[in-house]
């Protein structure tokens, strides 16, 4: 994992803060992801497992569905993944198959992390696609839209 962002990150990565914001709108973990190829955003998603009862609607995966649908093939090449948690398995593996080039996230996940936290599929060696991956952009925001989703939960 690298930690030099380009100077258009930062503006991406609040999208997906942006995004994750509106999770709150139907009582879903704060998660928000953006893709974006050649500087426009051609996917994006927040948790919608709550709103649609479907333990798959993570940010992830609905921002590389649209990203899909907007290339016109499963393959979202030259684009980069920008979300506010550290991808799962599930999105992790959604990203290899896509053969999704870079991925930029920002707060880690020792809970489920599947970029490096708990383990890496991102970076598994026996799999056919290895994404660049970066970590740690605006974590802290990242951090404390999490902390103040789940703080009045957990009392």
């Amino acid at each position: 994992m690298t930690s030099h962002f380009f100077p258009r990150d930062e503006y991406f990565m609040r999208l997906a803060l942006r995004e994750a914001g509106r999770a709150g709108e139907h009582e879903d973990v704060p998660i928000g992801a953006v893709v974006v190829r050649d500087g426009e955003v051609i996917g994006s998603g927040h948790n919608e497992r709550e709103l649609r009862a479907d333990p798959t609607a993570h940010a992830e995966m609905i921002a590389l569905r649209e990203a899909a649908r907007a290339v016109g093939s499963w393959r979202v090449l030259d684009a980069v993944m920008y979300v506010t948690l550290e991808p799962c398995a599930m999105c992790a593996g959604a990203i290899v198959l896509a053969r999704m080039p870079r991925v930029v996230f920002a707060a880690t996940d020792p809970k489920a992390g599947a970029a490096g936290s708990v383990f890496d599929i991102l970076a598994e060696p026996r799999l056919n696609h290895r994404p660049q991956v970066q970590s740690g952009l605006l974590a802290d925001e990242s951090a404390e839209l999490l902390r103040a989703f789940f703080t009045p939960r957990r009392r």
